[in-house]
């Protein structure tokens, strides 16, 4: 397996210009279109928990500079209006992660400044309420991955405070238990990300030990094992490998945009994977501000960004992305 080491370089400028250098023509980066709609009505934030119900995506918890956050939120995809929800039990956080099973929303984890965390909470959608389920069995940690099939939800890597971790558990809410699960050959990470398409979730990126991994694999949702597949860094003209990015699908493709990696940490980059391939296609870059710690909501169809941080400014907005349109800055 192999891992690239982090570079930072500090340019004394007046303005300093943060993302990656595209090797790709400039038609190439014409593809993909975001648009702006409507703003996040509570505070801005990174580090946010999220998970899509439907057509309607929830956000809450982060960190805004100042104070660990347990709002939430809902953002109406077809309405395109937010909705304040119920608080989430226990302490204020950031860092933490959310699912989705059966129409109910699960999240948990985090860093409330002080400590790790590993209490949980489902979400009612339909009585916009929060009920305690088993805590989490692992380590408590924060920057820890999570996704879900049609009955159970997986959580796993993340930091624990002393150390970055690689175990992964799968949720069983019929049973309310959390069971570990064996087999991922794959490295000890923080701030993952991971994208679901159809049957299998595909999973990489993140960091450990100063350095961003290049390692990608399948997690095949029917059998439970984990499949490599190729390096982030397979290609010369790659420039994939990141931490603390957003990853969903539309359609039969998968998406990794922003995050923390490159020249000058945050990232605005947007990188398109085919499966069938097992090839990445960069898009036209992210046209809100380059950043780190943001949210996706997707639900096969439609897929949004929202909120995240670039160095100390704190993000509210919320972007949609079209693929396969053309860039238009305008819009």
């Amino acid at each position: 397996m192999r891992i690239k080491t982090i570079v930072y370089t500090l340019i004394a400028t007046g303005l300093i210009f943060s993302g990656t250098i595209s090797c790709s023509s400039d038609d190439e980066d014409e593809w993909g279109n975001w648009v702006d709609r409507s703003v996040l009505d509570g505070i801005p934030r990174g580090n946010a928990a999220s998970f899509t119900v439907g057509n309607k995506g929830y956000l809450g918890t982060g960190y805004d500079g100042d104070d660990y956050l347990n709002d939430f939120w809902a953002y109406d995809m077809d309405g395109n209006f937010w909705r304040q929800l119920a608080d989430l039990p226990g302490v204020e956080r950031s860092a933490a992660v959310g699912f989705t099973l059966n129409g109910d929303g699960y999240v948990g984890l985090g860093y409330d400044g002080d400590n790790e965390l590993g209490d949980f909470y489902k979400y009612n959608v339909a009585s916009n309420s929060w009920d305690s389920i088993a805590p989490f069995a692992g380590t408590p940690r924060r920057g820890a991955t999570a996704f879900n099939s049609d009955t159970f939800g997986y959580v796993g890597t993340g930091y624990d405070g002393d150390n970055d971790k690689k175990d992964f558990w799968k949720y069983d809410p019929v049973n309310d238990q959390w069971i570990e699960l064996i087999g991922f050959g794959g490295n000890k990470r923080r701030d993952a990300t991971f994208f679901k398409i159809e049957d299998k979730v595909y999973f990489g990126t993140g960091e450990t030990n100063g350095q961003y991994l290049t390692d990608f694999w399948a997690f095949d949702l029917t059998s439970e094992k984990w499949i490599p597949l190729l390096d982030l860094d397979e290609e010369d003209d790659y420039s994939i490998v990141r931490s603390n990015s957003v990853g969903f699908n539309i359609g039969s493709y998968g998406y990794l945009a922003t995050g923390k990696g490159g020249i000058g940490g945050a990232m605005n980059s947007v990188w398109e994977y085919d499966p069938v391939r097992d090839y990445w296609e960069e898009k036209a870059a992210f046209e809100g501000v380059a950043r780190e710690g943001a949210v996706g909501f997707c639900n096969g169809a439609v897929a949004f960004l929202s909120t995240g941080k670039s160095g100390t400014l704190y993000l509210d907005d919320t972007l949609e992305f079209f693929p396969f349109q053309e860039e238009d800055e305008d819009d």
